[in-house]
């Protein structure tokens, strides 16, 4: 898994989980609703083709990492901010005709046979510096660095997709 760059994408598993991205056809999706600038940006400006992210279930009783998918498309247009019936319809986008927002596309490529909870991670000293364990980090996508990934991987088996 050579890559200079990685990342966490959090999802919440009632709205879309891994398990919805393993049912899709070629176990491939679109990432879209990302309503935040900063990760917007991450993702129109830094992800790149072949990229590996840690699918993170955000919101639920004991939130973990609990796979790895592959960017298999770089950012694109999010037609969702246009389409009033959306729940991530835009107003300001229809203004300007254009969707101020971006999405890739994701294939699933392992999932870790434990998950890794947040729990974990924030007693583990090797990772006290990783974004997702600092304290007032909400964002929906995080940089992970090359360190904090190997480590993270070596935390569970991981059983390909």
């Amino acid at each position: 898994m050579a890559s200079e760059l990685y990342w966490l994408m959090k999802t919440e598993p009632d709205v879309f989980g891994f398990e919805d991205l393993l049912s899709r056809k070629g176990q491939t999706e679109s990432w879209e609703g990302v309503r935040n600038y900063r990760a917007r940006n991450f993702m129109r400006d830094q992800f790149k083709l072949g990229q590996f992210v840690f699918i993170y279930h955000s919101r639920v009783e004991e939130p973990a990492i609990i796979g790895i998918a592959k960017i298999v498309k770089e950012a694109y247009p999010d037609p969702t901010a246009l389409d009033p019936k959306s729940k991530y319809f835009d107003e300001k986008s229809k203004k300007i005709g254009e969707s101020r927002w971006c999405m890739v596309d994701v294939k699933a490529f392992a999932r870790f046979a434990e998950p890794i909870t947040l729990k974990r991670l924030k007693a583990d000293p090797n990772l006290a510096g990783m974004a997702l364990v600092m304290p007032g980090q909400r964002l929906s996508i995080q940089p992970v660095s090359p360190g904090e990934w190997a480590y993270v991987c070596s935390l569970s088996p991981q059983i390909p997709v």
